[in-house]
């Protein structure tokens, strides 16, 4: 009975402090990428994936902790997509034209850390392109899971109104909604979610963590709390069953194994018919 506990994951404190921090990140991520989906910004979500690595490269090329430019990169470039864009929302010809600078400062900072500062930690470019989820200590599990609690809190309570703005723009800026506001603090947070993801899945990945929950939640339901819950939960689910199935099988990478429960599930929404909506039938003309 020992050896079985023993050999069991949730007795293994990696395994501890990878379910902690990917449990709230995979939250937040969920309910971050329901409103991408819904205010069609998920190509907002796939420029932070290498704004996260250009941030992380930059910090590590100056000396400083890679966290530090993931999260100060991030929210800074969501920012500036929301101001360059019309009423804080990013516009795609904006986003298009800032993705190759950010590619081109990405691959200086990675030639810089390379050649000047590679010895101290050889892996960190490696991990921040594909996740070190196992890798994480308590410590860093516990900040994450903080961070991510407080995103996950903060779009709750900012979920009514900003479905509003992302529903009905015009009326609910005639309606008193702080319609500029509320866009800058949502790409402030799905900034910040970038940074959390990439901890967990990578920069490479993290967009699949944002937009396969989400497209899954919407495909499955059109009533718009409901699909937010229930992308948190698919994002949740999905963390879980990646993390487990990496640790059984331990040759499978923790993120292959997340965006492939993620990928599977949004697969499978393509097979579930909805039951089509009626349209009540016009009464004849003179009855």
């Amino acid at each position: 009975m020992t050896g079985l506990l023993a050999a069991s994951p949730l007795a293994q404190p990696f395994f501890q402090h990878a379910l902690l921090a990917g449990t709230a990140i995979a939250a937040a991520c969920g309910l971050v990428g329901c409103f991408l989906v819904l205010r069609a910004q998920v190509f907002t979500g796939d420029a932070l994936s290498h704004v996260a690595f250009t941030g992380a490269m930059a910090a590590l090329a100056f000396g400083y902790d890679l966290r530090l430019g993931l999260f100060a990169g991030t929210v800074a470039m969501a920012l500036l997509f929301g101001t360059l864009g019309r009423k804080a929302r990013p516009d795609d010809v904006v986003i298009g034209s800032v993705f190759s600078w950010i590619l081109g400062l990405g691959a200086f900072f990675i030639t810089l850390y390379t050649t000047s500062r590679s010895t101290a930690n050889g892996t960190a470019g490696v991990s921040v392109l594909f996740g070190s989820i196992f890798g994480i200590s308590a410590g860093q599990a516990t900040t994450a899971a903080l961070v991510a609690v407080g995103v996950c809190l903060l779009v709750l309570l900012i979920t009514r109104p900003l479905l509003f703005a992302t529903l009905d723009e015009a009326v609910a800026a005639a309606r008193g909604v702080p319609v500029r506001l509320l866009g800058y603090g949502f790409l402030a947070l799905a900034g910040i979610s970038a940074a959390e993801a990439t901890q967990a899945v990578g920069s490479l990945l993290l967009l699949g963590l944002l937009a396969a929950p989400a497209g899954a939640a919407i495909r499955l339901t059109d009533r718009p709390y409901r699909a937010i819950a229930l992308s948190a939960a698919l994002a949740v689910l999905e963390m879980w069953a990646g993390l487990f199935a990496s640790y059984a099988a331990p040759t499978m990478p923790p993120s292959f194994a997340i965006m492939a429960a993620a990928t599977t599930v949004y697969a499978a929404t393509f097979l579930i018919r909805r039951p089509a909506t009626r349209t009540p039938t016009p009464a004849p003309a003179g009855a």
